[in-house]
């Protein structure tokens, strides 16, 4: 796993009503401080990748639909710098995953439905000076291949 990334596993709380579960607490070790909260939903076959931040940790959790989330470790004095890890997130495995500023990050929307991703950050955004770098999504130095493979 890429230095620095964490994973919570979330707690349904169930009755016949439905179910409860708290995504993010402030008395966890998973932000270090709250910035902001955002949602976006992507189309199927959507690729939505790479970008990364100097200064923001994000914290994801996909509430509809499937992800195959890549992160790439661009940081310097990291122990895994150069390291690409895959999590597959959504509604067959909720999880929530940090992804530590300088690690870059994007996903691939898995399936025939639209994911819905809720994410909160350490940074509010500004727009005057945004802590936002992109990659490409093919970029040849991080050479990940996006395509599924039949097995």
């Amino acid at each position: 796993m890429i230095e620095g990334v964490k994973i919570k596993r979330i707690e349904k709380h169930c009755d016949d009503r439905g179910f409860f579960t708290e995504l993010v607490r402030d008395d966890e070790d998973i932000l270090a401080r709250f910035g902001q909260a955002s949602m976006s939903v992507s189309y199927p076959g959507i690729i939505k990748a790479f970008h990364y931040h100097d200064e923001q940790d994000d914290i994801w959790f996909f509430l509809a639909g499937n992800a195959q989330v890549v992160l790439h470790d661009l940081r310097g004095t990291s122990t895994t710098k150069g390291m690409t890890d895959v999590y597959y997130m959504g509604e067959e495995n909720p999880i929530i995953l940090r992804i530590p500023s300088g690690v870059a990050h994007g996903y691939r929307v898995l399936g025939n439905r639209s994911a819905t991703i809720i994410y909160f950050t350490t940074k509010a955004y500004n727009p005057k000076s945004p802590d936002e770098k992109r990659i490409p999504w093919n970029d040849p130095s991080i050479g990940f291949d996006w395509e599924t493979k039949n097995r």
